[in-house]
């Protein structure tokens, strides 16, 4: 189709930076696509970006959703066309409120974190997100995992050898600013994760769960994915890729979930779709 996006926007989770697309990002500029990777407000691309981090986490210390989104905002608005907008983990939020504010022609939300008005929180996710949470003056702190805290929120599926690997090339502290706005938006007037479930103008939206995620999952996704469904007529769905962990931009196997993302948003359907057979 000639009207089809032709520019694919990855938006990088908590905790990550824009190499942790690498791959999806080849992978889609082999298919033909403009790919564009933005960081956080003070998160640089490339493995220098990581190196830097994890100097000095300064950078990042205070930066909050707000301040993620308009820089967001500012870097897809300057686009010719709407592009699709995909993002993972928290990036999958920012890609779910980046479609509610008009922007996008398609968004996937990879085992996203939840916006206002989701309240589902499995003890897997508590367990993963504690080590930050628990301390209020952290909200003022760029806070790093340990090894073995990725492990279990992260790759919990890989053996540890293959997720010290991982560790080792993707991980940094994160602003725990926005892991708090999340946290507490149920209780936060005006939250800045505040979404309206009920707009029917939005793009199509997918969310994409990983069977076995402890840090989101899928009772998240399929939560928030029932409130759009019930409120919006717009196009919304939901589908599980059973057995696989948090890490899905580089697990084995991301190849997959690249390629349905993909091909979902360029012909978006409705409803919950099986992973393997594309079937409701």
């Amino acid at each position: 189709m000639s009207d089809a996006p032709n520019t694919i926007v990855l938006i990088h989770g908590l905790w990550m930076t824009p190499l942790a697309w690498e791959h999806w990002a080849a992978r889609y500029e082999e298919r033909g696509f403009t790919v564009l990777t933005p960081g956080y407000p003070g998160i640089e691309a490339g493995e220098a970006g990581v190196a830097a981090l994890r100097e000095d986490p300064s950078a990042i210390a205070g930066v909050g959703v707000r301040e993620v989104l308009d820089h967001l905002t500012e870097v897809i608005e300057k686009l010719d066309t709407p592009p699709i907008i995909m993002g993972h983990s928290f990036g999958g939020t920012f890609a779910q409120l980046l479609v509610g504010a008009g922007l996008g022609a398609a968004g996937v939300s990879i085992d996203g974190a939840a916006v206002k008005g989701v309240n589902a929180m499995p003890l897997s996710e508590l367990r993963s997100v504690l080590p930050v949470l628990k301390d209020p003056a952290n909200i003022h702190r760029a806070v790093p995992l340990t090894v073995k805290q990725f492990h279990y929120a992260f790759t919990n599926t890989l053996h540890e050898n293959a997720s010290q690997q991982a560790y080792d090339r993707y991980a940094v502290p994160t602003p725990a600013r926005i892991l708090f706005q999340g946290g507490f938006a149920a209780v936060t007037p005006h939250a800045a994760t505040t979404f309206d479930f009920s707009d029917n103008d939005r793009a199509p939206l997918l969310f994409v769960s990983g069977g076995s995620d402890h840090i989101l999952p899928p009772a998240v996704q399929r939560q928030n994915y029932e409130k759009n469904a019930k409120h919006s007529t717009a196009v919304t769905a939901h589908t599980v890729f059973e057995g696989r962990d948090h890490f899905t931009c580089g697990e084995p196997g991301w190849e997959a979930v690249a390629d349905y993302a993909l091909d979902w948003a360029l012909n978006p359907r409705s409803g919950v779709l099986d992973a393997t057979t594309g079937e409701h």
